[in-house]
């Protein structure tokens, strides 16, 4: 059984790196998976996501939902530099966004997910969630990002590397409700990941990839 997000997200996300050229189960990497997001039904309570709030900056920005028993926990979001600090809000709702679209499978669409991802991270997204749903799994719990750093490139593109640690989180099987909480920790359930956000027309900071780096995953721990 698929042991916390960590495991899968590094599954998936190695594999949509072989396909770019740049766990457990997912899709063939068809990009029609961006398309099949939106899943069965699990009628899990909803909550507004805490992180980060309505922005000030004039974007008709999409809302995002988590249940009341799933959180992301993001450490570090105030750097002093304005500019970082946008770039790490967005990153924030990407994450929200992609959490959103694996848990709450009763949508019919998620657009935050293609507000703030495009690419090879819907790419990355859609193996992420496939996985899930072709075991009709889920989970419950906190997801917690941190050690997460901003550097700008050039022309309107930036790098976001973090920190992930899924150990507070726990497998639930949809068909029967269940919630494993008995296995043990481990350093599959911690990930370090570099993403490539690119700033687009309306000025949102779009995640267009995602590397998971198995290299680095000690730092995390």
């Amino acid at each position: 059984m698929n042991r916390r997000p960590a495991l899968l997200a590094a599954a998936a996300l190695t594999a949509a790196a072989a396909l770019s050229l740049s766990a457990c189960g997912g899709s063939d990497g068809d990009s029609k998976d961006n398309e099949k997001i939106a899943g069965a039904d699990q009628g899990a309570e909803k909550k507004e996501s805490p992180s980060p709030k309505a922005s000030d900056d004039g974007i008709d920005r999409p809302e995002i939902k988590l249940p009341k028993d799933v959180d992301n926990v993001f450490e570090g979001a105030k750097t002093g530099d304005p500019k970082k600090d946008a770039v790490l809000a967005d990153n924030e709702r990407w994450l929200d966004a992609l959490i959103e679209a694996t848990v709450v499978v009763d949508a019919k669409d998620h657009p935050a997910l293609k507000f703030y991802g495009s690419g090879d991270a819907l790419l990355s997204a859609a193996d992420y969630i496939q996985g899930f749903r072709k075991k009709d799994s889920s989970f419950i719990g906190s997801i917690r990002y941190y050690d997460r750093q901003v550097t700008f490139l050039k022309d309107g593109v930036a790098a976001v590397s973090y920190c992930q640690d899924g150990t507070k989180t726990y497998p639930k099987d949809l068909k029967s409700g269940k919630v494993n909480r008995s296995i043990p920790e481990s350093e599959a359930d911690y990930g370090f990941y570099n993403t490539r956000v690119r700033k687009n027309a309306k000025g949102v900071w779009q995640t267009e990839s995602v590397t998971y780096v198995k290299e680095a995953v000690k730092k995390c721990m």
